[in-house]
């Protein structure tokens, strides 16, 4: 048993969407929150730039004492999952994949589309779960630009939301698709805004549930799960962006009341991005 605290990361807010399924299903756990908001989003960028933000973070995770860590980017899983896993070999490791399996199983038009950002189209991930998975499903990819940015900036309602929203819905609704896979962290922010643009026929996926569960199964399956009686958990996040605009949307998207610990990017002697104290 362990009462280290489990590490989560991502390019910004959207991370917070599964860090919220995390103390739900997981309450006695504390919790690391990391936010390279200094290179939000990841979505627009190579692959090796995103490898790199990953690798630093994880080292700081880990430098910290965190017994676990979920990449809380679909972007970051679909590019860097496997180096970060080969790199920490002794800490369980979790990524996110966009939920296409659990939607196949739910189609009845035979049609599924999937919200996610170029990087997570691109990536090794995402073809081998479609590959797998799919099979005689049509599986529509939406790319949407833009729709992170909107969720880092709060924009989670109102007409400007729905006007990008509709633009990305409507190629897959006129493809037939009646399931939706939210294959980016920040995308369930806009849950329910999709929920009523769609109408009640039609299923939205968020894989954060199936994540957090899954974690939880992982720990207790390694013996580093909260030992019972353990003290209050502790929750607190690291931002590499503006810390006070980052404790204003953690307030916002998940009710928590939080002091971030502000983050800098510098080069370590031998010419590696770390992140130390601002």
């Amino acid at each position: 048993m362990s009462a280290a605290p489990i590490g989560i990361f991502d390019s910004g807010v959207g991370g917070l969407s599964v860090w919220r399924q995390v103390v739900h299903h997981l309450p006695g756990e504390s919790v690391l929150y990391l936010a390279d908001q200094a290179h939000v989003p990841y979505g627009n960028r190579s692959a090796t730039e995103i490898q790199g933000h990953c690798l630093a973070i994880a080292d700081h995770l880990v430098q910290a004492g965190c017994k676990a860590i979920v990449v809380a980017c679909n972007t970051a899983s679909a590019v860097a999952l496997q180096p970060l896993r080969e790199r920490f070999s002794q800490l369980p490791i979790l990524g996110l994949e966009p939920a296409v399996k659990p939607a196949v199983g739910l189609t009845r038009s035979g049609v599924v589309g999937v919200m996610a950002t170029p990087a997570t189209f691109q990536g090794e991930l995402y073809r081998a779960t479609v590959g797998r998975c799919a099979g005689s499903v049509q599986v529509v990819e939406q790319v949407c630009i833009g729709l992170a940015d909107l969720v880092e900036r709060g924009q989670l309602e109102g007409p400007d939301c729905d006007a990008t929203l509709r633009r990305f819905l409507e190629p897959m609704l006129a493809a037939g698709a009646d399931t939706i896979v939210l294959g980016c962290t920040h995308y369930p922010f806009v849950i329910e805004a999709i929920r009523r643009l769609v109408g009640p026929g039609l299923a939205v996926l968020d894989p954060a549930p199936a994540v957090a569960r899954h974690l939880g199964e992982v720990l207790q399956q390694r013996g580093l799960g909260i030992e019972p009686g353990a003290a209050a958990p502790l929750h607190r996040f690291l931002t590499s962006g503006d810390a006070a605009a980052f404790d204003r949307a953690v307030a916002r998207l998940v009710g928590a009341d939080c002091r971030s610990q502000p983050l800098r990017w510098c080069r370590s002697p031998e010419g590696e991005a770390v992140l130390v104290p601002a």
